[in-house]
């Protein structure tokens, strides 16, 4: 019962929208039909000793018995509630129109001062008219029992509504803790793979080095704060990968080809964070090679709905080695959420050969 107070306004407004309609409507009727002030009390007497039915079993006996493991209690309560409801409901009849137990309301007593020639007694009803009190114990049983079922009904809908939302929020806190677990897993991956690049660069030319630190500390200010707010900008997004390959530049010899297409227009749609990077970053730490020539191409086109991405790169490596190589954490983890963020709604597919890896991925949001 207190949730049904405390919790959706709209509920309650309904209700009483309901009863405004079933209690004023028929007033107006009344008046202007000249509605005899006895039937006037029934009728409001009636709806409400419906209205007590409804929402003691809608309010009390569903939740604390019906729902309860013993439902026994329950039927017992509502026999009870019924029963002594309908002598109410009975009584009061009785007391509007006056009525006898046991003596039809349209008979008419004959006294031997009023017999005569006309006088006769009263037909039986020709059409065979149930009596008043049978008549008023099935309209009772009728509508109570549509009250009991209809609130029942309503209560269980409201239940199962309740729990599938619950169900919802466990699912949604899962989900969110999944993410969460699978993302602080690429940022140290990440920066452990950049600080090695970077200690390769330190013995080779300490200005680049510098500059390198530099463009990390951007790097890591992005993982540690602006990736920490759920999603993040697709322009966000750009610019860290641009930084990043900036960042893998300074160590490339003359004998990389690196392609890079990024679209200079487009819709700053939200995305999450960290889901093209695994793939650049393994690009580079496959696809460079310092004694043949390789190469490097990613590109990335948009629209208002979906984003496609494709990085491939050369690779100098056996078979086996390849396919250990590219089993990281990295590739998994970005599986996963894509699995967790845009289930259906993604295709992934991933190219090998002997000499080169290709990534295609289409991500639609609508």
């Amino acid at each position: 019962m207190k949730n049904f107070f405390t919790g959706n306004k709209i509920k309650i407004l309904l209700h009483l929208l309901a009863w405004a309609i079933i209690l004023g409507i028929p007033l107006y009727f009344f008046k202007r039909w000249d509605v005899g002030k006895d039937f006037m009390w029934v009728y409001y007497i009636g709806n409400i000793i419906n209205g007590i039915i409804f929402y003691i079993n809608y309010l009390i006996l569903v939740p604390k018995y019906f729902f309860g493991s013993q439902k026994h209690n329950y039927y017992l309560s509502v026999v009870f509630l019924l029963t002594f409801l309908y002598f109410v409901s009975d009584r009061s009849n009785e007391l509007i129109f006056k009525y006898v137990p046991g003596r039809n309301q349209t008979e008419k007593t004959i006294s031997p001062g009023n017999a005569g020639i006309n006088s006769r007694p009263p037909k039986p009803d020709e059409h065979g008219r149930p009596p008043f009190r049978e008549m008023h114990l099935f309209n009772y049983m009728f509508t109570s029992l549509f009250l009991v079922f209809f609130s029942v009904g309503m209560r269980v809908l409201e239940r199962h509504s309740q729990t599938e939302k619950l169900q919802k929020e466990l699912e949604k806190e899962k989900l969110n803790s999944e993410l969460a677990f699978l993302k602080n897993q690429i940022s140290p991956h990440f920066f452990f793979n950049t600080l090695n690049n970077i200690y390769s660069l330190i013995s080779i030319n300490a200005e680049d080095s510098q500059k390198a630190v530099l463009r990390l500390s951007k790097l890591m200010r992005y993982l540690l704060y602006d990736s920490e707010h759920g999603n993040t900008k697709l322009s966000n997004e750009i610019d860290f990968m641009n930084n990043y390959i900036d960042l893998m530049k300074l160590r490339m010899s003359n004998k990389i080809s690196l392609t890079v297409s990024f679209p200079e227009k487009y819709d700053d749609i939200n995305i999450p964070p960290l889901i093209f990077i695994p793939f650049i970053e393994n690009a580079f730490k496959h696809g460079i090679s310092y004694r043949e020539k390789s190469f490097i191409d990613i590109g990335m086109t948009t629209s208002k709905d979906s984003i496609s991405f494709r990085c491939a790169n050369s690779l100098a490596k056996t078979t086996e080695e390849i396919e250990s190589d590219h089993s990281g954490i990295g590739l998994e983890n970005v599986n996963k959420r894509l699995n967790l963020l845009f289930p259906g709604k993604y295709a992934m597919k991933i190219n090998k050969s002997d000499t080169e890896f290709e990534v295609l991925l289409q991500i639609n949001f609508a």
